[in-house]
């Protein structure tokens, strides 16, 4: 189920965003924040599919904040300002992801704002996906060249011998080559 941030400076507004986003049929565990600060702290405590910042806010208007969530989450930010306002706000936070949309709401805009952050949530999320995979690829090339420097330095390998080694004794030993390059360096240790 989708984990929606609602943050509002009153509960009675929170409570009419609410109303709203259910009456637009969407079906989320609403998580409430009434400043700035405190929707900070919901921010680190726990992730969210779905920012939406009623500004002005309490302790701040709320532009830094949906800008902040934009940053340090995968979710999709929703800034509310009033009509006059919306264009320049949309101007200071447009570049960082944030979808600002006018008050007041009205269901289509409303439909149309929840379909773009949830396209943007699922791309940085695969984004963020693959760039754990490269990662992880570079980190395990890392290790087999360092394990490849070992063997051309100790036992006097080239480096095409070095490489056929550790990819023969993957093959002989039914593991990967990280496991022998591993295994390398810790014989080197000793």
């Amino acid at each position: 189920m989708e984990q929606i941030l609602v943050v509002s400076a009153l509960e009675n507004t929170y409570a009419t965003l609410v109303q709203f986003l259910v009456s637009c049929g969407v079906q989320a565990q609403m998580f409430p924040a009434f400043s700035g600060a405190e929707a900070r702290r919901a921010l680190v405590d726990r992730d969210f599919d779905l920012v939406l910042v009623n500004a002005p806010l309490s302790d701040e208007f709320g532009h830094e904040l949906a800008q902040t969530a934009a940053h340090r989450s995968l979710a999709g930010v929703l800034l509310l300002t009033k009509a006059e306002i919306a264009d320049a706000v949309s101007e200071k936070v447009e570049d960082d992801g944030v979808f600002v949309l006018p008050k007041p709401l009205n269901r289509a805009l409303m439909h149309q704002a929840l379909r773009m952050a949830r396209a943007a949530r699922s791309r940085l999320t695969g984004l963020q996906s693959e760039n754990r995979r490269l990662q992880k690829r570079i980190a395990d090339i890392r290790l087999v060249d360092r394990a490849k420097c070992v063997l051309i330095e100790c036992c006097g390998m080239s480096e095409p011998d070095a490489h056929a080694y550790i990819e023969k004794q993957a093959m002989d030993r039914r593991q990967t080559k990280c496991e022998i390059a591993e295994d390398i360096l810790r014989g080197q240790e000793k």
